[in-house]
């Protein structure tokens, strides 16, 4: 990576993590705190602490973030604190910021709305945050010192830890709000498993044909995309033939079915959904070699 290549994806890298830290603190004070709602990870912890000692939620989660911080720098090391030291601070003193700005301000009071669109906001900022190589501190420590000691999954620990977050502040809230409370953590797991997802996904065609060296010549030439001929025998008539492989953008797929199908009518084609494609003309630039 040339020094521009560096420079580039480090303020993307670095816009990205503010920007994804900012919505979080936002989507608190405009959705999870009017609506009363429990909570997960760190943000749940110092929900229950406002409500039994009445000190601030930012303050007491610049404190868990401090702590889990401190933590992780002793049992996972220096490198792995770098990526979470943005997000100690820069969430608590964004919350304090929007609490300051907006006072009591509520947008909305009804709950269903607040669930719903703390779910999208909580979960969209995470994602933007964790694509970048960053962790978003708190509560994500413990999962990974226990997973480095102990072998121990991941994401069964960040589950137990929820659990056990939401149950804690299950005696300050009606029955109805730790059941939206629980709707919120799994529609803002789901968000971000999709924003990790966005703009990665790519379609893997695999193609069986007579016509193999048209085909290929076809898809190189009026689509420029590159193609992998693999060896191939008929389990039927034991004929030998060549499979052509290729990987394109999902926005590409028709344009190739009608390539394909315009050369052999007949081809036989499987078409799967990849998550990510890293090398030559995705994640890096495309070289052109002449014979």
């Amino acid at each position: 990576m040339d020094d521009k290549m560096r420079i580039h994806w480090s303020v993307s890298s670095i816009t990205a993590i503010v920007l994804g830290n900012i919505l979080y603190a936002l989507t608190v004070k405009l959705f999870l705190l009017p609506a009363n709602l429990v909570s997960g990870g760190a943000t749940g912890i110092a929900l229950a602490a406002n409500h039994l000692t009445g000190v601030s939620v930012s303050g007491f989660l610049f404190l868990v973030n401090l702590a889990m911080l401190f933590l992780g720098l002793i049992v996972l090391g220096k490198a792995f604190v770098v990526t979470t030291l943005a997000s100690t601070f820069l969430i608590p003193a964004a919350l304090e910021m929007f609490d300051r700005i907006l006072g009591d301000f509520v947008l909305t009071e009804d709950i269903l709305l607040c669930t719903l669109f703390a779910g999208l906001g909580v979960g969209i900022s995470l994602g933007i945050v964790i694509r970048t190589g960053a962790s978003t501190g708190g509560m994500d420590i413990p999962p990974l010192i226990l997973y480095k000691c102990f072998r121990i999954p991941v994401s069964v620990s960040i589950y137990v830890f929820d659990v056990c977050i939401l149950m804690m502040q299950a005696p300050f809230h009606k029955a109805e709000n730790v059941l939206y409370g629980v709707l919120f953590v799994l529609l803002s797991a789901l968000m971000l498993d999709k924003t990790m997802m966005i703009g990665t996904t790519q379609t893997e065609v695999k193609i069986m044909s007579g016509k193999s060296e048209e085909i290929r010549a076809a898809i190189l030439e009026q689509m420029d995309r590159g193609v992998t001929l693999l060896n191939a025998e008929g389990g039927y008539l034991h004929d030998k033939t060549q499979m052509i492989f290729s990987v394109i953008s999902n926005r590409e797929l028709f344009k190739l079915e009608k390539l394909v199908h315009g050369i052999d009518p007949g081809s036989f084609m499987v078409i799967t959904r990849v998550s990510e494609v890293k090398g030559r003309g995705f994640s890096l630039e495309k070289q052109w070699k002449t014979n």
